[in-house]
């Protein structure tokens, strides 16, 4: 990514505004503005982004739900080799070799506590990492130029983006110079994209 960029949130449920969410690229800039009740100088109040934030929520995506601790130890005993140790402790029971059985039973336990543990503890680096990780964007709010938690994002956020910036969100370009934006992610295509401000796309264009 080139140049200093201009852009505003648009990714927004079409109930609460005057044109559909899926045709924003097809309108004008000021359009947009006005459409999502912004402002390219000042942006939006701090009261206007806190309404918006409990209308629509945070810019993030939903996360699977979190696997219980009971999902977790039926998970463990699913193993082929683990139903293989039960099955043998079984037959030593009934043919009366309890020490061998209470042996086997005791390390399957062992091997599910185990198992557990290690799964939550991957699990919690995991959360940890993905906090640590977490990309911040350059708005304006309140007439001045703030840096915030992408996550914070609403619709209609003026965001202002640089060279080697990450796009947070669906974005509808208002000033560009020299814009080009690494999609590889989306469409496998090495080469950067150009994109310009200017071009207004028809509604079957995305």
């Amino acid at each position: 990514m080139k140049g200093q960029q201009q852009a505003t949130e648009a990714g927004t449920p079409a109930g609460r505004w005057t044109v559909a969410e899926d045709i924003w690229h097809a309108l004008e800039a000021s359009d947009v503005v006005k459409a999502l009740k912004t402002s390219p100088s000042e942006g939006l109040t701090s009261e206007e982004v806190s309404r918006r934030i409990g209308d629509f929520g945070l810019n993030e995506l939903r996360e699977a739900p979190r696997t219980t601790l009971l999902e977790r130890i039926i998970e463990q005993f699913r193993s082929f080799l683990v139903l293989l140790l039960i099955g043998a402790a079984i037959v030593s029971a009934l043919l009366g070799d309890y020490i061998e059985a209470a042996a086997i039973l005791a390390i399957v336990v062992l091997n599910a506590v185990l198992g557990v543990i290690q799964e939550q503890r991957a699990e919690e680096s995991l959360a940890a990492l993905r906090k640590l990780a977490e990309p911040e964007v350059q708005v304006i709010r309140d007439g001045h130029r703030q840096t915030i938690p992408a996550r914070e994002l609403v619709p209609g956020d003026i965001v202002l983006l640089e060279a080697g910036n990450y796009v947070p969100a669906d974005l509808r370009l208002m000033e560009t110079m020299n814009l080009r934006i690494d999609e590889s992610a989306l469409t496998g295509e090495s080469v950067p994209v150009a994109k310009e401000a200017r071009l207004v796309l028809t509604q079957d264009q995305a």
